[in-house]
């Protein structure tokens, strides 16, 4: 029998039906997780914001390659338009089962004894599902939580995943980078607007937090996501606006 599984799924430009290809996906997943997860369904695009149950989900890592890289934290944080639900929030250190670099470690903190002692991705993927499921996931920068997951499924259960998701470094580069700068710009020096999480803060005026803890960015890009909502768009927007 042929079994459509996420990495069979061509990129293209429209983005898909999520509801429909969520119940496609979980009639033919193999993995009662995954299965699990794609029968608790996906909202319809014309949903509003107001409406929208938000999970905010940021990844520590060994490096940016998903080949060669694997996932040593991972942040969550469950938000509406109204409120971060901090006491919900999950955090967790997993063991990669690659080794660390130096400058890894130095970046995010977490050293060689944590992630020896810390479980593989699979004992905490209940949980993490359980998570997910029937949310929109926010991340700042999808290829890396997206893909990485994805890939990590892949590896350990044959099977990827995919999910729909706001992606608040891609809405600040719709009003950033998509219009290239005027020629006086470019005379006068001006660059590009910055849009890593931390410059993308700024502009709405969101304090500083320090970076490179998965829980800390979680909760970085939810209040970002919130700020971005209030100044660009309204509550009865469509999700469908801003996901991908």
């Amino acid at each position: 029998m042929f079994y459509l599984q996420p990495q069979d799924i061509k990129r293209q430009d429209h983005v898909p039906e999520w509801p429909e290809l969520f119940g496609e996906l979980a009639r033919n997943a193999r993995d009662y997780r995954l299965e699990r997860f794609y029968r608790a369904g996906a909202i319809n695009a014309d949903t509003p914001l107001a409406q929208v149950p938000f999970v905010a989900m940021d990844f520590e890592t060994t490096g940016l390659n998903q080949k060669k890289d694997a996932i040593v934290s991972i942040g969550l944080v469950p938000f509406n338009l109204q409120r971060i639900r901090c006491k919900e929030a999950k955090h967790w250190v997993l063991n990669p089962h690659k080794p660390m670099s130096e400058e890894a470690v130095v970046i995010h903190g977490i050293t060689h004894s944590e992630v020896q002692a810390a479980p593989d991705l699979l004992l905490v993927l209940d949980d993490l599902l359980a998570a997910l499921a029937g949310c929109i996931v926010v991340v700042h920068h999808k290829a890396i939580e997206r893909e990485f997951l994805a890939s990590a499924l892949k590896a350990r259960l044959n099977e990827g995943i995919v999910f729909p998701v706001v992606d608040t470094m891609e809405l600040e580069a719709r009003r950033h980078r998509d219009k290239p700068l005027g020629l006086w710009a470019r005379l006068r020096g001006q660059k590009p607007a910055s849009i890593r999480l931390a410059d993308s803060r700024d502009r709405y005026h969101l304090p500083f937090y320090q970076p490179h803890h998965a829980l800390t960015d979680a909760l970085a890009t939810a209040e970002l996501l919130q700020a971005q909502i209030a100044h660009h768009y309204q509550p009865d927007t469509p999700i469908g606006e801003i996901w991908g």
